[in-house]
Formats: C-alpha cells, structure tokens, sequence
C-alpha cells in the first residue's frame, strides 16, 4: 500500500542515481574495511584488525543511512552487488594507505552529489549530506593520522607492533 502512495518523488532521478552510487560505494568500503580486517588479523596486527572492524560497521550504518534516505524521499532503493574485493596485502603499510585512498574517493563522491544537489537546488539532500561530510572529515582525519604513524615511529623492531598498538586510539575532536 505505501507504494500507491508513492506518486511522486522528492529526489530528482539524476541524485537517486547518485544515492544508489553512494549506497554501493559504501557497501563497497565495508567490504574493503572486512578485508583489510581480516588481512590485520592474520598477520598478527589485532588492534589494527580490531580498528578495521569497527571501520567495516561504521560503513555498513553509512550504507544503511544512504539506503533508507532514498527510500524516505520516495525513490527505489537499489541492494548493491559487491564483488572483487582485495584480499591481500603487501605490507602493513600498504593497508592504510589504501583505506586512506579509500576515505578521500568516498569525500569525492559526496562532495559530486552535493554539487548536483545545489545546481538542481535540492537542499533537503544537501541537508542531509552534511552529515557525511562532517562524518568524512573525521574519517580521513583518523586514516591520516594512522598513516603518520607509521612515519612518526617507523617500521624497524618493534615498530609496526606499536603502530598496531596506538591505531585505536586515534581519535577527532571537532570542537578543538
């Protein structure tokens, strides 16, 4: 019965395009995020594997927040395939650069449906993407901040075991 009453949408079929996009990406950086768990965990990292974890929920709760928007503003909400995720890794090293380029790719892409938004002036998507984009700037905060680490104590000895060791405990305080 809620269909029937779906006539129209508030969301234009070009930013529900975008919307499904976003749905899939974040889908996609859970995935990645799993992966990347799954890589820290078999190579003795557990903090970072445990940090990647927490990653992957967090992406998973973005997809979910992309999916039901979509749906509230009367569009269809489209389950994305994911395939191809990357399984292993090079170094340790390797892994945060990749969830660094990860979180930059996710900011473009919200910063492109917001743009959209504000050439069609659909402000109620704008509205309600800035939540992410404060959410993005926290993301990529912590995933440069992991980053660094691994210049700040260096990879010898015992080094890539503290970079796991203070991987969780990068936090962002916004009001600072």
């Amino acid at each position: 019965m809620k269909d029937l009453l779906r006539i129209k949408s508030l969301i234009s079929s070009d930013i529900e395009t975008l919307l499904n996009q976003q749905v899939k990406k974040e889908a996609l950086s859970s995935s990645i995020y799993l992966a990347m768990a799954s890589w820290c965990n078999r190579n003795g990292y557990d903090f970072s594997s445990d940090y990647f974890f927490k990653q992957a929920e967090e992406e998973r709760h973005h997809q979910l927040k992309f999916y039901k928007y979509i749906l509230d503003m009367g569009g269809n909400a489209v389950s994305p395939e994911v395939t191809g995720i990357k399984q292993e890794y090079n170094s340790f090293r390797e892994v945060f650069e990749e969830a660094l380029d990860q979180e930059i790719s996710v900011t473009n892409s919200i910063k492109n449906i917001y743009a959209k938004c504000l050439k069609e002036q659909d402000f109620v998507t704008m509205e309600f993407l800035n939540w992410f984009l404060k959410e993005q700037r926290e993301e990529e905060y912590k995933a440069r901040r992991a980053l660094e680490l691994f210049e700040v104590i260096g990879e010898e000895g015992t080094g890539r075991w503290q970079i796991d060791k203070h991987v969780g405990q990068i936090k962002y305080d916004s009001e600072a």
